[in-house]
């Protein structure tokens, strides 16, 4: 063990044991790999003197000073999403909802005004709506399927858009290379809810697959942000989200709201998300596929007015998510493991709570990506300021596909349709 000691120093033993066993100088070897990275975890980081303590920074990712900007651990998480994304710069938040603020607090000051779907991640609209407001900052939703309704929506003081593929309730995919084009040319910035893609089923920088986003050529959003809640974690344990971004001086400063909001990440978390990375590739196509077998099902139940998924050719937006989520190498498209359904109309918000609490398998939760299948009914007159021509009257729910067998899935639903009335 002696020649692990750091230049061959030994403590005194006339130091007392308390201080031997804190300040025992002994450094294991610098040589180890195996699958998964270390877990460095700190909130204090030592400098070896005061010249290095001025000299380093945290901003450029080149040294370490304190535990709240990263270790190596958070870093290696960082690149491993970028990637995966297609970003250059990333920085880690506590959950998908901060990572939508710290977007939002980094860029938009009193005066502002930030556009947002109206079938928007329901937390984002409240956010807007609570504090942005409060903070002088005003919201405008616009209908995320009419490319001019957000061109006539984007005024003098527009400073940033929210776009969202797939609306995470009721499944819409906006034509998100025409919306990107359209901030683009106006110099509006433009920020993605990537929840749904989670930087597998399109490119967020590159939503025409050309191979370099610094082209021409290359049509992408300005920001990705990522509840990795979801697919990058798939245990339904973690909570944290992601800021991804190509531009240095964007990211610098969403890198600087971060640190002054404190939205540091706990290293135990990281190891976790780190440690189911390598599969999330498999977990988002197997539910994909089950997604997709339980959508075609769920289009011949006679108790259903509309079934919602951007694979079925019916399914508001369909176009636009095959012209962006389609390519060589996934012909078929792809797509998250989310399904929504209408109910007719005149079945009752008791009857449809009734057929949920039916359910064997899925079971009552938010969130989505992990093992276990989900349901959640939602009152679609709360969520949108106006119904929307496309969507069927009733009441909707949502089912997210777990890694269930959909046969299994299928069955469960079948039996709880039992319980509506004829």
């Amino acid at each position: 063990m002696g020649s692990g000691h750091a230049g061959g120093y030994h403590l005194p033993m006339s130091q007392h044991t308390p201080t031997r066993i804190i300040h025992d100088p002994y450094q294991p070897p610098t040589d180890f790999e195996a699958p998964q990275p270390p877990v460095c975890k700190a909130s204090t980081v030592f400098f070896p003197n005061v010249a290095a303590m001025r000299e380093r920074t945290w901003l450029d990712k080149s040294a370490y000073t304190y535990g709240l900007h990263g270790t190596p651990t958070s870093y290696t998480l960082e690149q491993r999403l970028c990637s995966i994304e297609g970003g250059l710069h990333a920085v880690l938040v506590p959950s998908g909802l901060a990572a939508i603020a710290c977007v939002n607090l980094a860029l938009l000051h009193a005066g502002d005004e930030v556009l947002i779907p109206d079938n928007a991640y329901g937390p984002s609209k409240t956010l807007a709506e609570g504090e942005l407001e409060h903070w002088g900052i005003s919201h405008r939703y616009y209908d995320p399927m009419d490319v001019n309704d957000l061109a006539d929506k984007i005024g003098p003081n527009t400073r940033l858009v929210w776009l969202e593929a797939a609306g995470s309730v009721t499944l819409e995919f906006p034509d998100l290379v025409a919306q990107a084009r359209l901030c683009r040319d106006l110099g509006v910035l433009t920020a993605l809810d990537n929840t749904w893609g989670a930087g597998l089923a399109f490119q967020p920088f590159d939503l025409l697959r050309c191979g370099d986003p610094d082209s021409d050529e290359a049509v992408g959003v300005d920001i990705s942000a990522h509840a990795l809640t979801k697919y990058p974690s798939g245990g339904a344990d973690v909570l944290m989200g992601s800021v991804i971004t190509r531009n240095p001086a964007l990211h610098r400063r969403i890198l600087l709201s971060h640190m002054r909001l404190g939205l540091g990440v706990g290293m135990n978390d990281v190891e976790l998300v780190l440690r189911s990375l390598p599969s999330m590739d498999l977990r988002y196509h197997a539910a994909d596929r089950s997604a997709r077998h339980l959508a075609q099902w769920l289009q011949q139940q006679p108790q259903l007015a509309q079934v919602l998924h951007p694979s079925l050719p019916e399914s508001p937006g369909h176009a636009s998510w095959k012209e962006v989520c389609s390519s060589p190498e996934q012909p078929h498209g792809a797509g998250a493991g989310i399904v929504s359904v209408i109910f007719e109309e005149h079945y009752t918000q008791d009857e449809i709570d009734a057929f949920c609490d039916s359910l064997q398998l899925f079971r009552i939760g938010y969130s989505w990506g992990g093992p276990v299948s989900l349901v959640m009914p939602y009152d679609l007159t709360e969520m949108r300021t106006v119904w929307p021509e496309h969507l069927a009257r009733g009441t909707l729910v949502r089912f997210c596909i777990g890694l269930e067998d959909p046969r299994d899935l299928e069955a469960d639903i079948a039996q709880a349709l039992l319980a509506l009335p004829t």
